[in-house]
């Protein structure tokens, strides 16, 4: 007599096996493959990123230009320019307020950016001696990490040909970003429409919400951390201005550049800030100076970010977090720079595609 072959829900196969684990370990063994793959393809775009820099560096300043300079093309439209004449007005502003602002910058400030560096170096003794006057720490030990830092910096003389490589890689990234700004501004919009007709079918209202929400993000973020950086820029400009803290100016443009990095660009600049206080006016103006940042940083925390960002371009700061160490450690300073918006856009249009997921689920069928 011939044996039995075993039913569809017996032996030992694959399937078998997988029905046979509890569904806590399939669910687990799921999103962890989920999130193996999520990761391996954010390393790649990274790492091909960081291989094309010139070109990745590009592509992000015209984006977050585009966005920040869109409501200025948008207000020339109105005024029935044509499109490219609305443009290439767009861009000669950017142009304008870039080369007036740096001009006026380095008349004012040219003659004391040598002195920054010894005013730091002085800060760093000041703070040498407080913390050898208050900690368990001993004198040698810190002079040794001094002398380590100094070595450093004044052995490591730069490559002639490789500033040259920079240099040449830094122009051509502007040009480059220069260039695609203007198509961008001028074609934009049609580019935008032509992607969404190659989307047929029930995708297309989806993906046109994602990206017009993603877009408004990403305008959003880009205009309100200008504005901030510069209230940051100003408050605390105005506090080194009424201390008598040289360097202002200086000290200014740094806090504004770091307004760009959330959280630790404003840290390290105000401790900037405060160290050079510290070395030109001794420790009541460098704590004076110390409270005047953290009051800046607490009414633009508590206070502006609320009101400027929004609650759809808001992030969590644990959030920012990550994501700034991140993108630094991809990209260096670059990936600092560019990490908080592409988070926050990436998360808007999530958002956006699983609030339109759950509003068909609810639609009644007929």
């Amino acid at each position: 007599m011939a044996a039995e072959e075993p039913g569809p829900t017996g032996g030992t196969g694959p399937r078998q096996t997988w029905a046979a684990l509890p569904w806590l370990v399939r669910t687990a063994v799921l999103w962890s493959a989920c999130l193996v793959v999520i990761a391996a393809g954010l390393y790649l775009l990274g790492r091909i990123a960081v291989l094309l820099a010139p070109l990745a560096i590009a592509l992000a300043a015209t984006i977050f230009l585009t966005a920040l300079l869109d409501p200025v093309l948008l207000l020339l439209r109105r005024l029935r320019l044509p499109a490219a004449l609305a443009a290439l007005c767009t861009v000669l502003l950017l142009l304008g307020i870039l080369v007036g602002v740096g001009a006026l910058v380095w008349n004012l400030t040219a003659s004391q950016f040598d002195q920054l560096s010894q005013e730091l170096t002085q800060g760093v003794e000041r703070s040498r001696d407080f913390v050898t006057s208050t900690l368990p720490v001993t004198e040698a030990q810190l002079d040794r990490l001094v002398d380590q830092a100094r070595e450093g910096l004044s052995g490591s003389s730069p490559d002639p040909v490789a500033g040259a490589r920079t240099a040449t890689e830094v122009f051509g990234s502007a040009l480059l970003a220069l260039v695609l700004l203007f198509f961008l501004l001028k074609d934009g919009r049609s580019m935008w429409h032509w992607v969404l007709s190659r989307a047929s079918g029930p995708n297309q209202p989806v993906l046109a919400e994602a990206g017009r929400n993603g877009w408004q993000t990403l305008g959003a973020y880009s205009r309100g951390t200008m504005f901030i950086a510069a209230i940051d820029a100003l408050g605390i400009g105005l506090a080194l201005v009424v201390l008598r803290v040289p360097l202002a100016l200086p000290l200014a443009l740094i806090t504004f550049l770091g307004g760009f990095v959330p959280i630790i660009g404003a840290t390290v600049a105000g401790a900037v800030a405060v160290l050079v206080a510290l070395a030109a006016n001794g420790p009541t103006t460098a704590l004076l100076t110390l409270a005047a940042v953290i009051a800046v940083q607490q009414i633009e925390g508590n206070l502006l970010e609320p009101l400027v960002m929004k609650r759809q371009v808001r992030l969590h700061p644990a959030v920012i977090l990550v994501a700034v160490t991140a993108g630094t450690l991809i990209a260096g300073i670059a990936g600092a720079f560019v990490s908080v918006p592409i988070t926050a856009v990436l998360w808007r249009v999530i958002d956006t595609v699983q609030q339109r997921r759950a509003a068909s689920t609810l639609l009644p069928t007929e």
